[in-house]
Parts: structure tokens; C-alpha cells; sequence
């Protein structure tokens, strides 16, 4: 049996780019050690293909929206009858992973009693070419993202590591667009779960790509699919994001997360945000201000 199951619901493989990058991330999942079991849901043109060729189980019978695009609901249900993992971790497909993703699961569940949800913030990279999985591949990508890449600022989230039994609920999110993620981390507060930051101790890295594979090449968060997904969710009020994790991990250990200058702003911008109703009167007009003025700070 195998402790961490990671998923992924690719996109399409027929962009050279979107092919190569995500070539490189199922290979950098399966480096992972025998702990981690590797599966790939969809349909999507090229994905037979690439699981096929790195020897990665595809689970096909995802439910899909009237556009055709995967149900978030679907995929995590696929993940979770697929295998008898304790933990499963949701990946974007276009993310890089590091050995120490294992560890910090293994931490935080040593020092978490029930369901938790642990996140982080991503590192950005240019990827232009396959890379190189040879021997000692882990420190080489490490050191490159911190010679070229760059940490994305905390309002994006591309991996989620929960046990198995959490999240069995989810309303029908379309993947690939914007507000899902932020939903997750709301539910886990919600429920009284530790929402854990591991941006410190958990490097993961994103291969930077354009959105040509999207209708009208037009970024995820405008199109109606994405705003959709908000209602789904409940509205703006729930679009949570890393800085509303409530602990950290940090060199293995899990802690409250500190207050810091960011964390004030978020906690004001989430106070002003009406629960329900939308941004009306004086409060809301804060809200929308804050809005505006977050995305210097964090996106």
C-alpha cells in the first residue's frame, strides 16, 4: 500500500509546450520513491498516450459540464475508489515536485490528529526543454528555481495534501479554473480543519506556460466557466487563499502561522467581505477597495 496518492486531471498534450512540461511533471511524480502511488484522470487528447508510455494508471470515466471539462467532484471521487492510500494530494499538472513533499505529509500527520489540509505557495520557472531526472535531479531543479525562478505571491494554490477520508463532498467545480482552489482552503476552515502553510518547507515548481490551450487564449479567472465556479462556491466570500492558512510548517513542525503584514491585510479584507448578499453600502465599498489594493501585496 502506498502513503500518498498524488492526482492530476492534465490538459490537453497537443500544445508542444503544454506536452513537454507536463511530460516533465508526471516524471518528477514518479522519482517520488515507493510511498507514492501516481494517477491521472481524464480524457484529454495525449494523455493515453503519456501514461501509457511512464507506466502511470488513467482512470477515464470522469463526469464532465456542458463545456466538456472535468468535474472537480468527479476527479477527487475517481482518486479516492482508485487506490487504499492514507493521503492523496491533488497536483496541477503543469507543477514539479520534490522529495520533500512526502516528508511534510508524513510530518503534519504525525502532529495532526484528523482531517487537514495542507497547501503552499509556488515557485515560478521558465522550462523550455525535457529535463534531466538523472541521478541527483532533485538538488539541480532546487537550485535552478532559486537562481531563475521566482516565489508566486500567496493568492494561487497548485497542490492539496489531505487524508483520504476528507473532502468526500464537493459541489460540481470545473477544473483548470479559478475558484475551486480557493474553496478548498475555505471548507477546511470552515470545518475546523488546520489549514497548513508549507510554503517553508516544501519547494514545489510551476513551468511557467501562456493560456492558448484555454477558449479565446484568455486567462482561467475570465471566463463564465470560472465565474460559475464562484457561485458554486458561495461567492467572493469564500475565494480563501494560502494567507488564510491558520498554521505553518517549519523545519518539520507545525505551528500557528504568524502574523504577519500580509496576514493583517488578508484578515481585514475577509472582516469587510460580506458573507452573503454581495458588496453593498459602506462596508462593501471597503471591500472593494481592499480588493484593489491587495493585488500589490499578494495577487
Amino acid at each position: 500500500m502506498s502513503y500518498l496518492t498524488i492526482f492530476s486531471a492534465p490538459k490537453p498534450f497537443t500544445d508542444p509546450h503544454i506536452n513537454m512540461i507536463q511530460r516533465n511533471a508526471i516524471q518528477s511524480w514518479m522519482r517520488l520513491g515507493p510511498q507514492v502511488n501516481v494517477l491521472l484522470i481524464g480524457q484529454e487528447p495525449g494523455l493515453a498516450e503519456a501514461a501509457a508510455e511512464y507506466g502511470v494508471a488513467l482512470l477515464t470515466d470522469v463526469r464532465r459540464n456542458d463545456s466538456g471539462t472535468p468535474l472537480i467532484s468527479s476527479i477527487f471521487g475517481l482518486a479516492r475508489q482508485a487506490g487504499d492510500s492514507p493521503f492523496l494530494a491533488f497536483v496541477n499538472g503543469d507543477i514539479l515536485l520534490l522529495p520533500e513533499i512526502v516528508q511534510a505529509a508524513q510530518q503534519v500527520a504525525a502532529q495532526v490528529s484528523g482531517p487537514f489540509l495542507l497547501i503552499g505557495q509556488r515557485w515560478d520557472l521558465d522550462v523550455s526543454q525535457p529535463l534531466d531526472f538523472s541521478d541527483g535531479w532533485p538538488e539541480r531543479l532546487r537550485q535552478e528555481a532559486l537562481r531563475r525562478g521566482r516565489l508566486h505571491r500567496p493568492a494561487g494554490s497548485d497542490y492539496f495534501v489531505f487524508p483520504r477520508h476528507a473532502f468526500q463532498e464537493m459541489p460540481d467545480f470545473a477544473v483548470g479554473r479559478a475558484g475551486w482552489d480557493n474553496w478548498m482552503i475555505y471548507r477546511a476552515r470552515r470545518m475546523g480543519w488546520p489549514v497548513i502553510d508549507g510554503t517553508q518547507d516544501v519547494m514545489i515548481i510551476h513551468q511557467a506556460h501562456d493560456y492558448s490551450h484555454l477558449p479565446g487564449g484568455q486567462p482561467h479567472y475570465n471566463l463564465d466557466e470560472s465565474q460559475r465556479n464562484m457561485a458554486l462556491a458561495g461567492g467572493f466570500s469564500t475565494m480563501y487563499m494560502v494567507l488564510d492558512a491558520n498554521r505553518e510548517l517549519v523545519n518539520g513542525r507545525v505551528r500557528r502561522a504568524r502574523l504577519t503584514p500580509m496576514r493583517i491585510v488578508r484578515a481585514v479584507e475577509r472582516w469587510l467581505t460580506p458573507k452573503e448578499g454581495g458588496l453593498r453600502g459602506f462596508r462593501g465599498a471597503l471591500a472593494r477597495r481592499f480588493r484593489r489594493l491587495r493585488r500589490r501585496y499578494y495577487g
